[in-house]
Order: structure tokens, then sequence, then C-alpha cells
């Protein structure tokens, strides 16, 4: 079984606080991976489809940390290994900077949604939108959100 190690490029970046980030570079390794097809909702839509249902009740929220919440498949760990001062890491959460992390992060929350029974809502990749013509309604989708 061949394993696919890219040790990408970490960049620290100064943060306006003038603390430090620490960010990786995925580039090569989006380069090489195979394109995801995916149905990725367009800003417009999500705002037309907004306009039509002309609720009464509207929440908005945005998983904070989405992509760190996710864990990789071991299996997976290797690809998005990186070195700092000598030392190789890898990544145990779905990391930033990789192309396919928006579209699996979308996948996995809206099957999340689906499971626990949400009413009505739209979702672009980690922010959620729910409404509801009733308060009961309403309020069952941000329980379950």
């Amino acid at each position: 079984m061949t394993s696919l190690v890219l040790l990408a490029t970490l960049w620290p970046v100064q943060k306006s606080n003038g603390e430090w980030r620490l960010t990786v570079d995925y580039r090569g390794l989006n380069e090489v991976m195979p394109p995801l097809s995916a149905a990725f909702p367009d800003m417009l839509e999500i705002q037309y489809e907004l306009e039509s249902k002309a609720a009464k009740w509207y929440a908005t929220t945005a998983i904070a940390s989405a992509f760190f919440s996710i864990p990789l498949a071991a299996e997976c760990r290797p690809q998005f290994a990186f070195t700092w001062r000598d030392v190789q890491y890898t990544r145990n959460c779905l990391p930033q900077g990789w192309k396919h992390s928006p579209t699996m992060c979308r996948g996995l929350v809206q099957t999340a949604l689906e499971q626990a029974g949400a009413p009505e809502h739209l979702q672009y990749i980690d922010y959620i939108i729910v409404w509801g013509d009733t308060a009961e309604v309403f309020e069952k989708g941000k329980k379950i959100i």
C-alpha cells in the first residue's frame, strides 16, 4: 500500500494583536488531489430562497471552529503532514486550506442536521439559517441546531 506524504510548508502569520498563527500551505496537496463533485450553494440562490420563504422568524448561526471538530481518519493523516523546527507533525482534524475541507464540512453538517430532524434550513459551509412561520417551529429548529 502506498502512502502519500507531502510535507507542506508552514507559514507563521502575525495577527493584529501581536500573537502568531501558524498556517500550513496545502497548495501542493491541492494540486494532486482529484476533484470532488459536490453541489455548493450559490449565495444569490440562498438569498432568493430566503426571500421566497417570507417567514416570521429567522435565526442564523455559525458553527465555531467547525473544521477543527471533524476528525481525520488515521489513514488520511500523512497527507496533511508538515514540519516545524525539524519535527514532523500531522493533522488530527480537517485542515483549513485543503480544497475539500469546505465540501466535507458542509456534507457532514447537513447529514447531522437531517438525522436530527431539523426543520427548514439553509446551510453554507458552517453557517446555518433556520426559519419558521410559528414560534414553535422556529424554536424547534434553534434547539436542533
